[in-house]
């Protein structure tokens, strides 16, 4: 494997983005969508379309970059790169770093969260290559991902014993699921039941503004899909999903407390992965966010009930290796690392009450 280059994507490619980006060599990551870069176009991050080139394959990954008084940029490869093996990420972003160089960009770091399953092995070419590993910021570095290329029965056959038995009991009992048109009303229903989720409070719940121009972005492009459960006339179980490429994802969702219908967040699930599956042709299914896999049974972890309810549909929790930081200006780094980062976080809160990332 000869080195890697990196260049901007062209007005054409920025054009197909979506269609690149699914076929890299992992299938691209919703994050990296053009639907997401337009959403965070609005809160604060300017979308930068990279492309990095080897003798063997191309891959195109999406960058943020946040400006920063004093300090310049910082780029965030949020779930990225996309590469084939995790040798290539030291390769990819040393392409990377000589390309802010070349082009005068005022970059001091760029932040990297690779789709790669993590180990020793990975943890150490990491740091040998002088990435510095931070904390994780995605909910789905440690997540739950159902192998959806079965045919229905064995699919569900699959299922846990606890997720299974739960959606042949909906079934009989009638639980309805429907998806739904994405309109306001609709939305701002799936809105109100997120807030019930039991580790997510309000102050860490973005605006409706946001969710709602990301469920719009990716309804348009013909990605995203509403679905509820029905209880006393109003919905009590919601679920945004996303169909990407060859990946399918449980991105948003939310229901009321106390509900009578058993099993209904289960069948919402189990109908939403078949028609990704039958209509999109999904391999994979992302739940989306659990504990780390060695944290499953821990009571005190804030996500222990979400990761027991995603693990009913799959029996094993996929751990990546999270955020590394490229440095590109050791002194720069460095006074973020002492204070810059966490000021800029008080005061993005302070002035939108919404999370910096």
């Amino acid at each position: 494997m000869g080195k890697f280059t990196a260049r901007f994507a062209t007005a054409e490619e920025q054009a197909n983005w979506d269609d690149l980006v699914t076929a890299n060599p992992n299938g691209g990551n919703i994050l990296q969508s053009a639907s997401f870069a337009e959403v965070k176009s609005h809160h604060g991050w300017h979308p930068v379309f990279l492309v990095f080139e080897s003798d063997d394959y191309s891959t195109y990954n999406l960058a943020i970059e946040k400006k920063l008084p004093l300090l310049g940029s910082l780029w965030y490869l949020i779930k990225g790169p996309d590469v084939a093996e995790p040798a290539h990420v030291p390769q990819v972003l040393e392409a990377c770093r000589e390309l802010i160089q070349r082009t005068g960009r005022p970059v001091f770091a760029v932040k990297v969260e690779p789709d790669i399953i993590d180990s020793h092995d990975v943890r150490r070419q990491f740091t040998d290559a002088g990435l510095v590993k931070t904390f994780n910021l995605q909910p789905n570095d440690h997540t739950a991902v159902l192998d959806t290329t079965p045919e229905s029965n064995q699919l569900l056959r699959n299922l846990h014993s606890r997720g299974r038995n739960a959606v042949r009991r909906a079934i009989r009992e009638g639980v309805e699921v429907h998806r739904a048109e994405p309109t306001d009303d609709n939305f701002r229903a799936m809105y109100r039941l997120m807030a019930h989720i039991e580790d997510r409070s309000a102050a860490r719940l973005r605006s409706y503004e946001y969710y709602q121009r990301f469920w719009n972005n990716f309804v348009n492009a013909g990605q995203g899909r509403l679905y509820f459960v029905h209880e006393d006339g109003e919905p009590s179980v919601g679920a945004f999903v996303i169909n990407y490429g060859r990946k399918g994802t449980y991105k948003d969702g939310g229901s009321k407390p106390g509900r009578k219908q058993y099993g209904d967040s289960h069948l919402l699930q189990w109908t939403a992965i078949n028609d990704l599956k039958d209509e999109c042709g999904i391999a994979e299914y992302d739940l989306c966010g659990t504990p780390p896999s060695d944290q499953l049974k821990d009571t005190s972890h804030q996500h222990h009930g979400l990761g027991l309810f995603k693990t009913s549909f799959t029996k094993t929790v996929t751990d990546f290796v999270g955020c590394y930081d490229l440095v590109v200006s050791p002194l720069k780094y460095r006074a973020w690392n002492i204070a810059g980062e966490r000021v800029a976080r008080q005061i993005y809160w302070r002035r939108h009450r919404q999370p910096f990332y």
